[in-house]
């Protein structure tokens, strides 16, 4: 079933995220953490793609397993690391394993990347793959920032910029994880005024250990409220507290969003079903009645 069905179908959509092994030795406990967070019923599974396509091959591998289980997969697509050719091959294989829906990005530089420019092709941007996916017949979902992309100027041009993929012909939007919900309302505020009507889903990344918090700020520069950040101070070392800790601020926000109208709720899982499986098991009843309405 494609995404763009299941916005249509209910009031709130609640879906979770996994990242795909990057050493092979990984895949089969990567392949069961997917199918433990596929058995707790989300509405879709986002599967993600390493800088450079360096997971390309497993990351459709791991769409596949997901599909097969009855969930409907969501596999990530970058320009970096692509040519047209390789597009197309790539839609070729998702087709070939019955996965709908695509999420469309521009990419990362591969680490140690020297060069100026890591796409080929054409393909520059996230909108030029959109107009790809869509010809293949692909539903497809893109990313935004409610904090602004690091590499635009600022807020503003990256809305504008956000525009070109909408007019691609994206069907749905994702966020890049953010902790103060704050942010998300004013930036659907900016977006309404640009005219970006399509449906927006906020991802959510639980915070269980104090690490997180240094590689969320380095590699998103998301801000970090001081709630979240006495909590990792107090439970640095108390990692039972911090987990405990870092879902209840999680579930908070979702509260929050969904309270506030948010059509969908994308957990950045990290592969670990316990912690998806406390946060769902959190707001069943809210997600159920959210859709009773």
């Amino acid at each position: 079933m494609t995404i763009k069905h299941i916005l249509e179908e209910k009031k709130l959509t609640v879906s979770l995220e996994v990242f795909p092994p990057k050493v092979q030795s990984k895949f089969d406990s990567v392949l069961q953490a997917a199918r433990e967070l596929s058995a707790l019923k989300p509405d879709f599974m986002s599967i993600t793609y390493g800088a450079g396509g360096t997971t390309r091959g497993n990351t459709v591998e791991v769409a596949a397993g997901i599909q097969e289980s009855g969930t409907p997969a969501l596999a990530h697509l970058t320009c970096v690391g692509n040519t047209r050719a390789d597009v197309a091959a790539a839609a070729a294989l998702m087709k070939q394993h019955h996965i709908e829906n695509v999420l469309a990005l521009r990419g990362d530089k591969p680490q140690g990347f020297t060069g100026e420019k890591a796409t080929v092709d054409g393909l520059d941007h996230a909108s030029d793959l959109v107009q790809l996916l869509k010809a293949e017949g692909f539903c497809v979902g893109g990313a935004c920032y409610p904090e602004g992309h690091p590499e635009s100027a600022n807020r503003s041009e990256d809305i504008d910029n956000l525009r070109f993929k909408v007019d691609a012909g994206v069907d749905f939007l994702t966020t890049q994880m953010f902790f103060d919900n704050n942010m998300l309302y004013s930036y659907l505020y900016r977006l309404q005024n640009k005219g970006i009507r399509v449906p927006v889903l906020a991802g959510i990344m639980p915070i269980t250990n104090s690490q997180q918090v240094e590689r969320m700020v380095k590699l998103s520069s998301a801000y970090i409220p001081a709630k979240l950040l006495s909590i990792c101070d107090r439970f640095a070392d108390k990692p039972d507290a911090m987990r405990q800790a870092g879902i209840a601020y999680a579930v908070d926000q979702i509260i929050d969003l969904i309270s506030n109208g948010v059509r969908g709720i994308h957990i950045y899982t990290m592969n670990k079903p316990s912690v998806a499986r406390d946060i769902l098991s959190s707001i069943d009843a809210i997600v159920a009645a959210s859709n009773s309405r």
